[in-house]
């Protein structure tokens, strides 16, 4: 029984899956995950659905060894904003990449803050003795 998780360049999905598991436990928004050599895993919906998973982006990571925030043309999360970042060894050589679901990049920042103004200003000229009464 396998009592660590160690990867490398030539790890396998079924390697990789219990981080990119994690991730998306912590995050609850898809996860993806391959190893420089081998395809990896996406995970949605709290499962692994697929074992042989690569993309444009976490291909674009391996070569480039850098975060790289898009919004893909092509692939399962096209038009979809994603964040891809590069898992390195001790070297700074690129191993892997894990990707997500960009979930600042799906919002419309002006839409949501459109109102704080306002808001804020209601907030500030309330009484401050309501406030100590309720």
């Amino acid at each position: 029984m396998e009592e660590s998780i160690v990867i490398n360049e030539d790890s396998t999905a079924e390697e990789l899956a219990p981080i990119a598991k994690a991730v998306h436990d912590l995050l609850v928004i898809p996860v993806t995950m391959r190893s420089k050599n081998k395809k990896g895993v996406r995970v949605e919906k709290g499962e692994v659905i697929d074992f042989e998973y690569t993309g444009p982006v976490l291909e674009r990571v391996l070569d480039e060894n850098r975060v790289i925030r898009t919004t893909p043309l092509t692939g399962r999360y096209a038009r979809i904003p994603v964040v891809v970042a590069p898992i390195r060894n001790r070297k700074g050589e690129v191993i892997a990449a894990l990707g997500v679901v960009d979930v600042v990049g799906t919002v419309d920042l002006g839409a949501v803050f459109a109102d704080f103004p306002r808001v804020l200003e209601q907030i500030k000229s309330y009484p401050k003795y309501k406030l100590k009464r309720e």
